[in-house]
């Protein structure tokens, strides 16, 4: 069978027995110390062939034979959108466009579709689209260790002394262990949390759209023992503190709503005491490290989307590549 109407035909199954090969590795040109050809690892395989997967879905739903796709199709790929947002940023879009331009070499298609849309790509912005990045277990604990730091209680003039750093600290590890958006968190009522333990010490957050972001929707996600005792502590003493209000991280003793700045701010603090890149130090990094846990126990993206609270899952499976997974080696 030529080998254009082997993808053509079966373009997933061509593409699997393609990525592993030298073939593909010439195609990437990268080398080794040794001057060898650097073959992909598994891990990379695996995440090239999540993506082929989504080109080829899509190009299946437009009725688009490989071989013969042009740049105009490829541009309308990487531009869809969903509610008005654009599925992928630049620096996925060029990864994508990268993938397919290595596939059309691979199969001396000219001109190459893909290499000519790249050039279509505002490329300027990638850095400031790339808004993947994680914490390795290591740095989560660096994380951890630099949240707010509690006064000894002998030195507290009142009872509730430094009651906003108790806050802070249960705010960031809840963001952090449950994968809360900022204003998920700032929106975070008492009713939405679960009074009963699980067996492992966990308990249940149920997100409601009340007093969130309008993004925000109704899911249900469990809080590890570790934020679980971290938020337990805090509550404790909101009710012996009676602040009014619903706000389970209320501003003041008011119980007003506190806001994202001030949330934000706090965070970056304690990445900054952590002695970790500023870059990193907002609510995203948080929830995509959140969400790398997720997957590395085995979720899969509909699992994700329940958990993350998405509308679709096919963003879950966007967010899988877009926001957790590690460079692949090219």
């Amino acid at each position: 069978m030529p080998i254009h109407t082997s993808w053509d035909a079966d373009p997933v199954r061509s593409f699997r027995d393609f990525v592993s090969t030298p073939a593909f590795a010439e195609t990437g040109r990268r080398m080794r110390a040794d001057g060898t050809l650097r073959v992909l690892s598994a891990e990379s395989a695996k995440i090239y062939l999540f993506m082929f997967n989504n080109v080829a879905s899509w190009f299946q739903e437009h009725g688009l034979a490989f071989s013969r796709v042009t740049q105009a199709d490829l541009l309308r790929f990487i531009g869809r959108t969903v509610k008005g947002k654009r599925v992928l940023n630049s620096k996925i879009a060029y990864r994508y466009l990268r993938l397919l331009e290595r596939c059309y070499e691979h199969l001396g298609v000219t001109p190459n579709p893909a290499q000519l849309a790249i050039l279509n790509i505002d490329r300027a912005h990638m850095a400031k689209d790339d808004a993947g990045r994680t914490l390795s277990e290591d740095q989560l604990q660096r994380f951890f260790a630099a949240l707010p730091a509690d006064a000894p209680r002998q030195r507290r003039s009142t009872p509730f002394d430094g009651w906003k750093r108790r806050r802070d600290r249960a705010m960031q590890v809840v963001i952090a262990l449950a994968g809360l958006r900022v204003s998920e968190a700032v929106g975070l009522l008492l009713p939405e949390v679960g009074r009963q333990a699980a067996i492992d010490g966990s308990i249940l957050l149920t997100i409601t759209p009340d007093e969130k972001h309008d993004t925000s929707h109704e899911h249900t996600v469990a809080l590890p023992r570790e934020g679980a005792d971290e938020l337990g502590a805090w509550l404790q003493e909101r009710e012996a503190m009676a602040l009014p209000g619903q706000f389970v991280f209320p501003a003041n003793l008011t119980g007003a709503r506190m806001t994202r700045k001030t949330v934000y701010m706090q965070m970056r603090a304690t990445f900054e005491r952590a002695g970790m890149d500023l870059a990193r130090s907002g609510g995203r990094t948080l929830r995509n490290t959140f969400a790398k846990r997720q997957l590395d126990n085995g979720a899969d993206p509909d699992d994700l989307k329940d958990v993350l609270g998405l509308a679709l899952e096919r963003s879950a499976a966007d967010y899988k590549l877009t926001r957790v997974k590690p460079d692949p080696e090219e």
